[in-house]
């Protein structure tokens, strides 16, 4: 049989890259496409050398060609990466970066309960274990839970004076250096702010503070995709994003949508990945036993469909709890299950942000504007 050559870039209009909105034709992601008999050469140009991005790629070509041209065709898919060129200075398209720190990382959840803070506050310890410089910013400003999680509940920030000008210093616990809305509340006050007021405290806590030096801020969004992270993305340049989420279809349901914001051409964040929270229950007594309270590797397969990685599963355990309300995060539970779990996620967050620092421009922070009484929301 003879392949037409019109029939294989109409199947391919059917597919796309992932993480971009265009077909593979009409983004150019297809180069040429050349056919001799029953075989068919595909050449396809990637702006990222991510192994699972340019496998999904040629799987998705041959499939499609088998589907909606000849299924009994030979097709070969030639893959070339030409990633955009890194900006000279990094500082100068990152909007409103803060000098010394490195990469800024936020922590999203679709939806509140799947444990977005109680992973963050891991998160920040593990990587201060293995010897990096940390930050913490409470970002979820009617929701704050970072003291209780470190223990620092009555602590409070202290005024500092950096090149002449006031600071606040951000209070320590764990190595970890930490600045949440609850210093400045009482324990029983509730936070009753509107958008404009709500990210007015956030710029504060993020540019009047004397962060130093820091190889990674983590920031615990409020859960949804709402004001505050729109803020948030409009004041810093975000490295990359992590989603957290249970098995459960109702978070993964959420979830998507958070990872959707992230990748959404007007937001253009990259997703560093996927955790799955609460992914099994193992009782004490039976310790090779697993029960999938919430459904199983839901999370895993999210990202499949995503095309993002899956970071790592975190058990439903209960000393995770009672770690987090006692103020002393589960991963510093030396030689312990647990520290193992956390270990291996922050690792991948790790691996994660250097393959996109490798491989991406920064992050630029983005431009709201209002129309007609909505939010309208463009790349800068």
């Amino acid at each position: 049989m003879k392949l037409d050559r019109k029939e294989i870039l109409a199947a391919l209009e059917t597919i796309s890259v992932a993480g971009e909105g265009k077909n593979m034709v009409e983004s150019g992601a297809v180069q040429n496409v050349i056919t001799f008999g029953d075989e068919v050469v595909v050449d396809v140009l990637l702006a990222t050398p991510a192994l699972h991005i340019k496998k999904r790629a040629e799987v998705d070509i041959i499939k499609v060609i088998h589907e909606k041209v000849y299924e009994k065709a030979k097709v070969k898919v030639n893959i070339k990466v030409e990633a955009p060129e890194k900006a000279e200075n990094p500082n100068l398209i990152k909007g409103k970066a803060i000098p010394g720190i490195s990469n800024i990382i936020a922590v999203a959840s679709g939806k509140g309960g799947v444990g977005k803070s109680t992973i963050t506050a891991n998160l920040a310890v593990s990587l201060a274990k293995m010897g990096f410089k940390v930050g913490v910013l409470d970002a979820d400003i009617y929701g704050p839970s970072m003291p209780i999680m470190f223990d620092v509940e009555n602590a409070k920030p202290i005024s500092v004076e950096v090149d002449g000008k006031s600071k606040m210093q951000p209070v320590q616990s764990y190595g970890v250096e930490i600045l949440s809305i609850g210093f400045f509340t009482k324990p029983d006050q509730a936070v009753i702010w509107r958008g404009p007021m709500a990210a007015k405290a956030l710029n504060q806590m993020i540019f009047d503070a004397n962060w130093g030096e820091l190889d990674f801020m983590l920031i615990d969004l409020p859960p949804g995709t709402g004001d505050i992270h729109l803020s948030i993305m409009q004041s810093l340049p975000i490295t990359g994003a992590v989603v957290v989420s249970t098995p459960q279809a109702v978070a993964l349901a959420d979830a998507k949508k958070g990872v959707a914001m992230f990748m959404s051409d007007a937001v253009s964040v990259p997703v560093l990945g996927i955790i799955e929270n609460m992914a099994y229950f193992t009782p004490e007594e039976l310790p090779e036993n697993k029960y999938y309270i919430f459904g199983k590797e839901g999370a895993k397969n999210l990202a499949a469909d995503l095309q993002v990685p899956l970071l790592g599963e975190v058990p439903l355990v209960q000393s995770i709890r009672e770690a987090g309300d006692y103020g002393r995060p589960a991963a510093l539970q030396t030689a312990s299950v647990l520290e193992s779990v956390f270990e291996n996620i922050t690792r991948n967050v790790v691996q994660e942000t250097v393959s996109r620092n490798e491989t991406l421009p920064p992050t630029e922070a983005i431009k709201i504007t209002t129309m007609a009484g909505c939010s309208a929301v463009k790349g800068k």
